[in-house]
């Protein structure tokens, strides 16, 4: 007697964020131990940059952790907020998306010296490194480009392979191997287009009721590679 196929079942994806989940290889073992060194930056402040995707978030939630900091969305810092934020460690995530703004900058340049002053620690996320910020304040542009640098880049295969298994994961999938060796090797390199082909396979999966296999995978990826070469 054939036991029946367990299918997928339409649950939300839940990120998991803890160090356990965030697999260290080649490309990012160097910003994983300046993270884990935050207690050694010589000037308690670091910027870690990467592609959108490349785990900036996940990596900050590994230091917020081990650091017992707060984590704010630069477009939520107000001078208001800040006496409450510079209490602990801080971790301003896409400082990108504020530069330009004047009175955004004002804030997160008062934050800036207060953590500091405080003798807490600041980590900053971005997809760039500093110098190229369109910042207007040069305060706060010369803070910024004093700040230490770790950089994520492209993953590798063991890298791109583990992250697909982990972006499974968080949609209650679990594949064959063969799947992830396929899109290892067929897909873009690229952490953006691992997070959107997983979530074309999870909606395939969803919609036929049936298990992500390698010939969906192929499917999948040829429809969603001709897509994006057509945008």
């Amino acid at each position: 007697m054939n036991t029946p196929e367990q299918l997928p079942l339409p649950l939300p994806a839940r990120e998991a964020l803890g160090r356990e989940e965030f697999f260290v290889s080649e490309a990012n073992a160097m910003a994983v131990a300046l993270v884990e060194g935050w207690q050694d930056w010589p000037t308690r402040k670091m910027v870690l940059c990467g592609p959108s995707g490349a785990g900036k978030t996940h990596l900050a939630h590994v230091w917020a952790r081990l650091a017992k900091a707060q984590i704010v969305s630069a477009g939520a810092i107000t001078e208001g907020v800040v006496p409450a934020l510079a209490r602990s460690p801080v971790c301003v995530e896409d400082i990108e998306a504020v530069a330009g703004q004047r009175d955004a900058e004002a804030a997160l340049f008062h934050l800036h010296n207060l953590v500091l002053a405080q003798g807490h620690s600041l980590l900053f996320t971005a997809t760039r490194e500093p110098t190229h910020w369109p910042l207007i304040l040069p305060d706060l542009k010369s803070r910024m480009m004093g700040a230490q640098v770790a950089r994520l880049g492209a993953p590798d295969d063991a890298l791109l392979s583990a992250m697909l298994m982990k972006l499974f994961a968080d949609r209650q999938q679990m594949p064959a191997p063969e799947v992830l060796t396929y899109l290892t090797r067929h897909m873009p390199r690229s952490h953006a287009a691992a997070r959107e082909i997983v979530a074309a396979l999870d909606e395939a999966s969803l919609a036929h009721k049936r298990k992500v296999t390698r010939n969906m995978a192929s499917e999948v990826l040829t429809r969603w590679l001709a897509a994006r070469n057509g945008r």
